[in-house]
């Protein structure tokens, strides 16, 4: 008795094999999007495309029909729509090739309505577009397995591989020509080919020009990062805190120089002269794409004077030339100061 409980117990809690293969299709493709190393290799697409193209309709299939075909409603001689020979209560299942193109397209249906979801709310940016689709497809699996598992055990529906290739063989075999044949194949792949596009579409955000972008924010007295409010006076041997962005919109993962320069310079005929360059220090970080990267440091110029301009070089991977300046760094923010000689102040 005990025994035949454990049995039941182990039956109920287990979950069919096509819907393990649904989570971990949804893990899978999770990890390929966002693990750091993964994300930037062509897995993220050559997961990500199957996913969305087949995983999310076939989670909504068998949560639509738990239930196995029945060999019964396949008789000759018996129509598959005559209610007459039927048993009382009893609906029919759908069979494997009817399951896949439903899974095909619903999914090219679901895909594209969770976006326009989205397009209205959070945006269609990556990261809604995964937790939404992977939290549809986690819901609609445990449904589908909630669904079999108030069913009889031999009304439910299980993956009938061999069934697969039979009836693929039999419906090209029984074409009256290889032209036939040969238009079957195009059909799948057509049809293959639409969804694919439109998921891809769907799921791949549109890629714009891609930049990197340099700037400088303060802190409030609200604890707030704002654009404006720089220190632009400073005494010799004195620091102030500034805080300094980096945003990384190369749709890929990028390592970041950033070269810090104060400058003497002197405006004359509308042209900015260079008389004196130092360096005073150098950061280094690596962001992936969309990341943001924050850094608060203390600015201490050396330089006196009142036209001392601070600027702040940055080189995309990483590669920094002997003489950085200006002119050659991939971007670069300057803030212009004044700086007063502490010791002759003093003296004075």
């Amino acid at each position: 008795m005990v025994s035949h409980r454990l049995r039941s117990l182990w039956t109920i809690q287990t979950l069919p094999i096509d819907l393990v293969a649904v989570v971990a299709a949804t893990i899978l493709v999770n990890v390929a999007v966002f693990a750091p190393i993964v994300r930037e290799t062509p897995l993220r697409i050559l997961l990500g495309l199957p996913f969305a193209l087949f995983v999310p309709g076939y989670a909504l299939v068998s949560a639509v029909f738990p239930k196995t075909s029945s060999p019964s409603f396949a008789e000759p001689e018996r129509k598959a729509t005559d209610v007459r020979f039927r048993p009382s209560g009893v609906h029919p299942g759908i069979d494997g090739f009817e399951r896949f193109m439903l899974s095909l397209g619903l999914s090219v249906t679901i895909v594209p309505l969770i976006g326009l979801v989205l397009n209205f709310t959070w945006g269609i940016r990556l990261l809604p577009i995964m937790v939404s689709v992977s939290a549809f497809t986690l819901l609609a699996s445990m449904v589908a397995a909630m669904r079999r598992w108030q069913l009889p055990e031999e009304e439910r529906f299980r993956l009938p591989y061999g069934r697969w290739v039979t009836t693929i063989r039999a419906s090209l075999a029984e074409s009256e020509s290889r032209r036939d044949a040969a238009l079957n194949v195009l059909l799948v792949a057509s049809v293959l080919l639409a969804v694919g596009s439109v998921a891809y579409a769907v799921t791949t955000p549109a890629q714009g020009e891609s930049f990197s972008a340099i700037y400088l924010v303060t802190e409030n007295e609200s604890s707030e990062l704002v654009a404006n409010d720089y220190p632009t006076e400073f005494e010799s041997g004195a620091s102030k805190s500034v805080v300094l962005g980096v945003d990384n919109n190369e749709y890929e993962a990028a390592n970041y120089s950033i070269v810090v320069v104060e400058q003497d310079v002197e405006t004359a005929n509308n042209e900015t002269i260079i008389r004196e360059q130092r360096e005073l220090e150098r950061f280094e970080t690596r962001l992936g794409h969309d990341e943001t990267w924050l850094h608060e440091h203390d600015l201490e110029p050396t330089i006196t004077g009142e036209e001392v301009r601070i600027a702040w070089l940055l080189y995309v991977d990483g590669k920094v030339p002997d003489e950085p300046s200006t002119e050659n760094a991939d971007y670069h923010v300057h803030l212009l100061v004044s700086v007063d000689d502490a010791s002759s102040d003093g003296e004075a």
